[in-house]
């Protein structure tokens, strides 16, 4: 399209750099993910391969993309921390969300058999996501706090509510015994009819999951006399004792200190404004054509390690024509058009 007459076209391309010095922040969540545990017949109220699922997958984003240092996660949901000084696209926010998005979506189907070696997968399911921008280290720290009391929120209710559930109320008579309960009322609960001390449950559950890059020693080979060699070296760990946003844990980690800086106090609350611009999302305008063009990202190495037949593969372009049908089928209501060449697809 450069330097030809259609050149013209990049100037409808939305113009969404994000830019320094704020913290690029993806975050990614199942889409109608309710659906998809019940036809796969997923444990509630949380199954714990599912949640090693989503961490694996994590790990392999932070394995695939080095400027990603840091990610969170709990249930269906996971974000991406990029370091503060990331070029990562231009730091176009369309470019990281749908690279993150689409990389990760992939990585569950890929490792979905893993995990769930018994369970076939019926459909591949989506992940929707949006970019947030963190101006500086202590508005980060205000969105981990802000997350992993979610995570913890939604474990007390979620742990009440399918226990009940599977003791044979209906969804309706739980919501309404517990609309009304608080945080003691919930513990209460599972104590009280479950005998569950909820500060017992494991922590993957109680506090999510934190995936992050950090230097360890390690054996890189024997001496002649049979002694180690030991290098420090980056390896991907994941956590899930850790408060994240605390900062005993994250002024211990050398990684996170250099790629994002350090945290200097401690915070307990977090300030209604900053929930505000976590949750905003950027709209299009009513009334104005969407298109949304898709291209592969590195399908040089991609079509050379699968071997596709040059210049163009004839299986690939109609597996490619067979996903955007999918698209129509599954968004019908509003997709009406896709048109696709090589690894392009507009919709």
């Amino acid at each position: 399209m450069a330097n030809s007459i259609y050149e013209y076209v990049k100037s409808f391309e939305v113009e969404d750099e994000v830019m320094f010095p704020n913290i690029i922040l993806v975050c990614i969540n199942g889409c109608n993910f309710s659906r998809f545990s019940q036809l796969h017949r997923l444990e509630k109220p949380y199954d714990l391969n599912a949640l090693k699922l989503m961490n694996s997958c994590a790990v392999s984003v932070l394995e695939e993309y080095a400027d990603v240092v840091l990610a969170y996660g709990f249930s269906d949901e996971y974000t991406f921390v990029f370091n503060k000084s990331s070029k990562f696209y231009q730091r176009r926010a369309s470019k990281v969300l749908s690279i993150i998005t689409s990389f990760f979506s992939s990585m569950f189907v890929t490792k979905w058999s893993d995990f769930f070696p018994q369970k076939e997968l019926h459909y591949a399911p989506s992940f929707q996501g949006h970019v947030i921008s963190c101006a500086t280290i202590q508005v980060l720290q205000s969105y981990l706090l802000w997350r992993q009391n979610i995570c913890h929120v939604n474990n007390q209710y979620d742990q009440c509510f399918w226990r009940l559930i599977k003791r044979g109320k209906t969804e309706t008579e739980v919501r309404n015994s517990l609309k009304v309960a608080e945080k003691s009322n919930l513990n209460e609960c599972l104590f009280h009819e479950f005998n569950i001390n909820y500060n017992t449950l494991e922590e993957i559950y109680r506090k999510g999951s934190c995936v992050l890059k950090t230097m360890v020693e390690d054996i890189v080979k024997y001496a002649d006399n049979g002694a180690p060699v030991r290098r420090r070296r980056r390896k991907i760990i994941t956590v899930h004792k850790k408060k994240v946003a605390s900062t005993r844990f994250w002024n211990e980690q050398t990684i996170l200190l250099k790629e994002l800086g350090g945290f200097t106090e401690e915070i307990d609350n977090v300030k209604s404004e900053y929930v505000h611009s976590f949750e905003f999302d950027t709209k299009l305008m009513p009334y104005t054509w969407i298109v949304v063009r898709l291209d592969g990202c590195h399908f040089h190495r991609f079509s050379d390690l699968h071997e596709f037949v040059k210049p163009n593969d004839e299986r690939a372009l109609n597996l490619m024509s067979s996903c955007a049908m999918a698209v129509l089928e599954e968004f019908q209501q509003d997709i009406v058009f896709a048109y696709g060449m090589e690894r392009l697809l507009l919709k």
